[in-house]
């Protein structure tokens, strides 16, 4: 790769790795596997740095890469959630302060029923709703029509509203 492109796709990387690791905890839940997916796609781009377009959507070809990524893992069946340190052992998570806990329920209530949703509704939400693409620009990343955008937000969100105010009755 020449210097010019390095430095190009460089420029690129440090503005699009923050956008890339939200998307890809928005699909997983997890910070450390989103980071992992976020440096896999980049590493991905950055081979295929000299057959892209890069004045096409060079930013939603870099999500259609992680939202594949997280796809593509979410299938394979030996697929592990596991916090280990350093030596291989089971890490414990630190104890949060008081008023952060009622924020970090309400989210983690959220993760797990966005969870629940088939793979495409999940992928239409975070990239709409989250990752504030326009319907055209959700159907360029996932690779289907705009149509099918629309209804699998359309059902997926509905589905969250289902899921979510049958929580909150469990709850109450």
């Amino acid at each position: 790769m020449r210097r010019r492109d390095e430095a190009e796709f460089t420029e690129f990387a440090a503005m699009a790795v923050r956008r890339l690791r939200r998307t890809a905890y928005l699909m997983c839940g997890d910070w450390h596997r989103a980071e992992d997916v976020a440096q896999d796609a980049l590493v991905k781009v950055y081979r295929r740095w000299n057959w892209i377009n890069r004045h096409d959507n060079l930013p939603a070809y870099a999500n259609r890469v992680v939202v594949n990524t997280i796809l593509d893992q979410s299938r394979r069946a030996w697929r592990q959630r596991e916090f280990l340190d350093g030596d291989g052992a089971a890490v414990e998570s630190a104890p949060l302060a008081p008023d952060q806990i009622d924020a970090i329920d309400d989210r983690d209530m959220v993760f797990e029923v966005l969870a629940l949703l088939p793979p495409a509704q999940r992928a239409c939400i975070v990239l709409r709703h989250y990752s504030d693409l326009s319907v055209e620009q959700t159907a360029e990343v996932l690779g289907i029509g705009t149509g099918a955008v629309k209804s699998q937000t359309s059902r997926g969100l509905a589905r969250l509203r289902e899921l979510l105010s049958q929580r909150e009755r469990c709850t109450s």
